[in-house]
């Protein structure tokens, strides 16, 4: 066993909030698992996503590249044809790359279409499935409405639950996700007022648990290569719903006090203001809503919790704990009614910022186990922090992230990134129309470093936070005149983060570095006057024609 090269456990928790384990602080939420792989590795305590919704922040976790890079920035852009994902990284060092659950990513049809590629061939499932070999992809959103469903593809978890019994057409939306009122009747859990009712299925048929003995069957039946297991959850993503026992764990004693102040209501930002009054923003500025949802949340991530040791037993009986790195984070967060805000979207540290927790059972790992890292990290360093475990040279001309490694091992690297940036496309929302934007212009930019946090804004003045005089993020100083110096600074970042050579993926800097010295020997020359100016050791064969007898 020793003389294995580690496997990869890769999981996703979606819409989980950093702070809502008992490892970061929550004073009721008990997540002893969460915790227990805390203990066993590293916390990044400042861990940011790349964009604040589903899609445009997996595609940069999948890709290790920026949402400026790869272009999938809102759920349902395709990703191009020609990005280079974890899966193909990973193969090439030997290694699979394997899904069980959710991805969120679209396929892009008409590039395959064009190069001719079939999703029947092996090359074009895994470019039709963000390089991965599918165990089971579950994106578990089977909303079905007169369009349709809002996924169109297999779905392999309503299939279970019609094998298990479970009648209808759509047991995902009539069991796993509704419970039944007083009269027996179906209550949806797409209706908030419904989310401290038990959802009506087993609680061992439910999504959770599903998904886990998913990614144990994969693992027991994975022999001859290392691997990466992808195991990427739907839940504590809304409908906000938890079956029994789970349902009745938490209450309204165990909401916090909403993170909010009357002084974001005072001239707000315009694009802050519009997510504030849509919908989402006004339903969960109800404490009736917060009161219903909170708890419920809270049963998912508890659940989320036992299901993760039930996962970590499986592994220690079968001897796999001691060579499986394991990194447990999430996609984006949720406001829960925070700064008046509901669901995801803008750059509120509730939003942007993830757990993200690092086993590695290597040697080199002992001296920092249990330890907190406030280092700035990306989701874009774990496709680098894969890669590397896998024994590979990062290729840092495509992936952009760096590896957490040297953090894992208690070795600081020499420099380190000053800020982070996460991005977000707005342009298909309801806001971006209100506002009057036009769908190139509905961009945000958020820079953030130790103490500033800046959001661009296109056609709009900034948004400025000082982290330090208020970490609540409750004042804007994106207007202060005090701050423009500030303000021009983050400016500046995101302007040099933006002229950065993303899209040269062909060629590395040291392939780039060699062609600087490689004039003459090709039979090229240029700029020469005659042969007495050629390098010594090509003269004879280019001085004058071939002699005659």
């Amino acid at each position: 066993m020793a003389d294995r090269r580690k496997n990869i456990l890769f999981i996703m928790y979606d819409q989980l909030r950093f702070d809502y384990l008992g490892c970061t602080g929550h004073p009721h939420l008990k997540t002893p698992h969460f915790d227990r792989v805390a203990a066993m590795g590293v916390r990044f305590s400042r861990a940011y996503v790349q964009s604040p919704i589903c899609g445009a922040s997996r595609m940069s976790f999948y890709t290790g590249r920026y949402v400026h890079s790869h272009g999938a920035s809102w759920n349902g852009y395709p990703l191009k044809v020609g990005e280079s994902t974890l899966g193909d990284h990973l193969r090439k060092a030997g290694m699979d790359a394997v899904l069980v659950g959710k991805t969120h990513m679209r396929v892009d049809a008409d590039g395959m279409e064009r190069l001719g590629l079939s999703r029947d061939t092996m090359i074009g499932a895994r470019v039709a499935e963000c390089g991965f070999d599918l165990w089971e992809r579950d994106d578990g959103l089977w909303g079905k409405g007169p369009d349709g469903y809002y996924d169109r593809g297999p779905q392999p978890y309503n299939d279970y639950l019609k094998a298990k019994g479970y009648p209808g057409d759509n047991p995902w939306h009539d069991f796993a996700n509704a419970a039944l009122d007083e009269n027996g009747d179906m209550a949806s859990g797409w209706f908030m007022k419904n989310a401290g009712r038990p959802a009506n299925i087993a609680e061992e048929d439910s999504e959770t648990p599903y998904m886990t003995r998913r990614a144990e069957e994969f693992i027991a039946s994975a022999h001859d290569r290392p691997w990466l297991c992808h195991l990427s959850y739907i839940k504590p993503h809304w409908p906000y719903i938890v079956p029994a026992p789970y349902h009745a764990i938490y209450g309204p004693a165990d909401v916090q006090p909403a993170i909010r102040s009357q002084r974001e209501r005072q001239d707000p930002h315009p694009v802050y203001e519009a997510f504030m009054n849509n919908q989402i923003g006004r339903a969960f500025q109800r404490e009736a809503v917060r009161e219903k949802v909170i708890p419920a949340y809270m049963g998912l991530i508890k659940q989320c919790d036992d299901q993760l040791g039930r996962l970590l037993a499986f592994l220690q009986e079968r001897g796999d704990l001691a060579d499986t790195m394991i990194v447990i984070t999430s996609d984006h967060g949720d406001y829960l009614g925070d700064h008046w805000l509901g669901e995801k979207d803008l750059f509120h540290e509730q939003s942007v910022k993830v757990p993200l927790i690092v086993y590695d059972p290597s040697p080199e790992a002992d001296a920092t186990r249990g330890t907190v890292c406030d280092q700035l990290v990306e989701s874009i360093d774990l496709a680098a922090t894969f890669i590397e475990a896998a024994g590979a040279a990062v290729p840092d001309h495509i992936v952009e992230g760096r590896s957490l490694l040297p953090f894992v091992h208690g070795n600081t690297p020499e420099t380190w990134r000053d800020f982070a940036v996460s991005e977000y496309d707005y342009g298909p929302t309801p806001m971006a129309a209100e506002l009057g934007v036009a769908p190139d212009r509905a961009r945000l930019f958020m820079v953030a470093d130790r103490r500033w946090k800046y959001v661009h804004a296109e056609g709009f003045r900034p948004m400025l936070f000082d982290l330090e005089t208020d970490p609540d993020e409750f004042r804007d100083l994106g207007g202060d005149p005090d701050h423009t110096d500030v303000a021009a600074m983050m400016a500046e970042r995101l302007a040099a983060w933006a002229r950065r050579p993303s899209q040269r993926t062909t060629r590395s800097n040291a392939e780039i570095e060699a062609m600087r010295h490689g004039g003459g020997r090709t039979g090229i020359l240029i700029g020469l006057y005659d042969d007495a100016e050629v390098d010594p050791e090509l003269t004879q064969a280019y001085r004058g024609r071939p002699g005659r007898d």
